[in-house]
């Protein structure tokens, strides 16, 4: 199958999934599409003893298509800008105290306490799983995801404050989750044994520092373009081309193309924005965005819950991996805790706004896309079952009573 006909077919699946929400169910866009594919994907697995076909059709075409590579070096990009395009920076900076925390130190925090969790329960039931691979696995589920989070919280009433926090350590801290996830993944891919703290560190200020630095020049280069003219549809036009091939150079030159995109998009929205482009231009180029922003995060959640379709759900497999969504959520109380606790003047929140923090921590497609880039052991299928769970109670638990904890 021809990979048009497949986007042909994720289309059509959005706008029906998206109807039968809109019209019957209700529940917020990302939520109401993930969780009808979810469940269409559990009858297909439900009906393959008396039907094989569809499944078997099912799986093939899910294990023979690059899926990671299509969110990680596609789909990110896009979805990233159009985030930080309408996000306002006033807001942001406010709180960029908290958000520098949860973003790095977070991260960083909840991968050891993950890894640590992870591997003393798989002890206990008797799996087997190197603790590089505990490592990666609270790499790639630590960092909270933008697009989940920028599809449901921003609709959910959350208070300024920490819809400000959330958002913003949402569209920074996958950079530095991918970044840890690249330097363990290299360090187990070369036996285990050669991680080095300074080779992690320059690899970190490389794809971190040089990121945010592309995405200053880009900004300001695709800022002072538009600032020349006044055409809609030539500035529409400008900023795709800009978000593709500055994402696709950023890659290429190995440094971040998520944070590139994330400061990109943070200038164009509000650097000067009330002179750079007119009242028309910045309608359509903002509406532009906004539908790219809903079509994409539309296909993304239907693409999630057919990983359903790969996932071996050996017994075992299926207990580590209902542990680990409490071990992920315990991970995150301690990141959104201790620095209330240790630095209370620098992360001054009260009590109900921790509580928001915590359970506002939303996991999504980028966790998956990262899980489906380990190579094939039997410790990727575990890992993906672990985050797979997660993110199915991230996304249908939490995102669907983010609201009443709110009230």
């Amino acid at each position: 199958m021809n990979l048009y006909i497949v986007f042909v077919i994720l289309i059509c699946i959005s706008a029906t999934f998206a109807y039968i929400n809109q019209k019957f169910i209700k529940i917020p866009f990302v939520i109401g599409l993930f969780l009808l594919s979810t469940i269409i994907t559990l009858l297909v697995l439900s009906i393959r003893l008396f039907i094989p076909q569809p499944y078997v059709g099912l799986k093939e075409l899910v294990e023979h298509t690059d899926i990671s590579g299509f969110i990680l070096n596609v789909m990110l990009g896009f979805l990233l800008f159009a985030g930080s395009l309408h996000t306002n920076w006033l807001h942001i900076r406010e709180q960029l105290k908290k958000i520098t925390l949860l973003a790095i130190a977070g991260v960083l925090i909840s991968t050891v306490i993950i890894a640590i969790l992870f591997y003393g329960v798989s002890l206990l039931i008797h799996i087997k799983i190197d603790f590089i691979y505990c490592l990666l696995f609270g790499a790639l589920i630590s960092p909270t995801d933008p697009v989940a989070v920028l599809g449901i919280l921003t609709k959910a009433g959350v208070p300024k404050k920490i819809e400000s926090i959330i958002v913003g350590e949402s569209l920074f801290n996958d950079g530095v989750g991918v970044v840890v996830f690249i330097a363990l993944l290299e360090t187990a891919q070369s036996g285990g044994n050669t991680f080095s703290f300074s080779h992690f560190g320059m690899l970190f200020l490389k794809e971190a520092a040089g990121g945010i630095l592309f995405g200053l020049i880009a900004g300001y280069l695709l800022h002072f373009i538009i600032n020349k003219i006044d055409n809609y549809e030539t500035e529409v036009l400008l900023t795709i081309a800009f978000v593709m091939g500055g994402y696709a150079a950023a890659l290429a030159l190995h440094i971040s193309g998520p944070l590139a995109m994330v400061v990109m998009g943070l200038l164009l929205g509000n650097y000067k924005s009330h002179t750079t482009m007119s009242n028309t231009s910045k309608e359509y180029v903002y509406k532009f965005w906004e539908v790219i922003d809903v079509i994409l995060n539309a296909l993304l959640f239907i693409i999630i819950a057919t990983v359903l379709i790969v996932i071996d759900f050996k017994p075992s497999y299926f207990l580590i991996a209902v542990i680990s969504v409490f071990i992920v959520f315990i991970s995150r109380v301690i990141v959104v805790y201790l620095p209330k606790i240790i630095a209370p003047k620098t992360f001054n929140i009260d009590n109900s706004e921790a509580k928001l923090l915590v359970w506002g921590g939303l996991r999504g497609g980028l966790s998956i896309a990262l899980v489906l880039s380990l190579p094939e052991s039997n410790e990727k299928y575990i890992i993906l079952l672990a985050t797979y769970c997660c993110v199915v109670f991230s996304i249908l638990v939490q995102g669907l009573t983010i609201k009443k904890l709110i009230k």
